[in-house]
């Protein structure tokens, strides 16, 4: 019996944000996984190393967890207007599921500056100093992101001196805008789906919540940390290892999701294990972040902790935190009442590695709220460039 021969596929291994994943371009993949479908999911599994029922992805490029089980397509543009076409798959550790539902706010970062190295901006556009505004389009949610990429000598600056809470070592700062990152009506749901900015969330078996349903980056719950029995300054291990926990937080997700109009059942919510966001909210006060270093109550206008993949996240999800920025510019959600109310353009919230500021933009048009753009600040950095091995049978 002969085995199948290992393929190599051109690929490259990028840091974004807090986040980490493959970036392949279209055109290097296998014709097969050109398309959406069975060949291209199975393609990214078996690069991440899923489904691994140890959850280690030890055969695999992932790194276990929710932050670095991730792969990305970026092509040429198909709109007008914009450099690159940005599609992202979040590959579940333990389960055979690539989701495709939504974005990643931190490999954002890091699509602007592949879309520089790809050459796929014009290079007529590069500045030989200075930095490039490379307009991405997010075909997952079909919104465009604007990456303010810093260039030196004609190329990508990666090195420097911006430090981002979460990542170990300083980098280039890339600014990010998220124009209009709310959802449109005609496209799966309102800002606020429910036409409410505080809904009461019924949980069979759990409990009653005040909960704030906001489709802004990303479909976000929110959720008073008090309410839930937390206190907002909770760290990874404190959640992780209760199972019990974990397990209420997917039925609330669940919940939630059939009351945003995501899914029609809470059967559905297994299927759909990216979106949306559960995350709880807290007024500020003093706490000692993962790295030991102390966040100070000061500081920080509120605390805010958040889920992604059935875990708490060691830090904040770029989308999420666009979702956490649009409800605080809001006066009466759950995330402006615990940072102290009041109109506000941005918000320095504390996370379980330590702080980050996100600006919103946001105003009240014939009683609806709208929100035209959310920015913030992240790094990018190539780990590794080359060829990704997977055996030619995998897909």
């Amino acid at each position: 019996m002969s085995n199948a021969a290992q393929v190599k596929v051109p690929a490259t291994y990028m840091r974004g944000g807090t986040s980490k994943g493959v970036f392949f371009r279209l055109e290097d993949l296998p014709a097969a996984a050109r398309q959406p479908g069975h060949a291209r999911d199975r393609l990214f599994q078996r690069v991440i190393g899923s489904p691994d029922p140890y959850a280690k992805h030890t055969d695999g490029m992932g790194g276990a967890t929710s932050s670095t089980s991730k792969c990305v397509i970026l092509s040429p543009s198909a709109q007008p207007d914009h450099d690159v076409d940005y599609l992202y798959g979040q590959v579940s550790i333990d389960t055979d599921f690539v989701d495709w539902s939504g974005n990643c706010g931190n490999l954002s970062t890091a699509a602007g500056a592949f879309a520089v190295h790809a050459g796929y901006v014009d290079p007529a556009r590069i500045p030989a100093n200075g930095s490039v505004a490379v307009r991405i389009w997010q075909a997952n949610i079909g919104k465009t992101i604007i990456a303010h990429v810093p260039i030196t000598d004609g190329q990508v600056q990666e090195t420097g001196d911006f430090e981002l809470d979460g990542v170990t070592f300083p980098a280039a700062e890339i600014v990010l805008e998220f124009l209009d990152p709310a959802e449109d009506d005609d496209n799966g749901g309102a800002l606020f789906p429910t036409g409410n900015l505080i809904d009461e969330l019924e949980v069979p078996g759990i409990g009653r919540f005040q909960a704030t349903l906001i489709n802004a980056g990303i479909p976000t719950i929110f959720l008073n940390a008090a309410d839930i029995g937390y206190t907002g300054s909770e760290l990874q291990e404190a959640i992780n290892s209760d199972a019990a926990a974990l397990a209420r937080f997917e039925t609330i997700r669940a919940w939630g999701a059939v009351q945003m109009g995501l899914i029609r059942d809470v059967a559905e919510a297994a299927t759909r294990q990216h979106t949306p966001k559960v995350a709880f909210v807290a007024p500020p006060a003093a706490y000692t972040a993962s790295s030991g270093r102390q966040v100070r109550a000061e500081d920080i206008d509120l605390r805010v902790r958040a889920l992604s993949m059935g875990k708490l996240h060691h830090a904040m999800m770029g989308t999420a935190a666009v979702a956490i920025g649009t409800a605080a510019a809001i006066p009466g959600t759950l995330v402006n009442l615990a940072a102290g109310g009041g109109e506000r353009q941005a918000v320095r919230f504390g996370h379980p590695s330590g702080t980050l500021r996100v600006g919103a933009e946001a105003r009240l048009e014939h009683g609806q709220w709208r929100v035209t753009k959310a920015i913030m600040s992240r790094s990018a950095r190539i780990l590794m460039s080359g060829w990704v091995h997977v055996p030619g049978d995998a897909f």
